[in-house]
């Protein structure tokens, strides 16, 4: 017999660090989130955020210089 978890089980189920790395995920558009593990066990999440501009928008940015 094969059990299926719904969404929901599945997040009472999960253990703490399971929750707090999808809660980083889900709130980062770009970047990246590592999961540090020492002798099997997590002891360390480190999420990077990058910020990237539309070209358009940074040639507005920029300073016009004139030669």
């Amino acid at each position: 017999m094969s059990a299926i978890l719904s969404h929901n089980s599945l997040e009472t189920a999960a253990p703490e660090w399971l929750q707090l790395v999808r809660g980083k995920v889900e709130s980062l558009r770009y970047g990246v989130v590592q999961i540090v593990v020492h002798d099997n066990q997590v002891t360390q999440i480190e999420r990077t955020e990058k910020t990237r501009f539309d070209s358009a928008k940074t040639e507005i940015l920029r300073p016009h210089t004139s030669a």
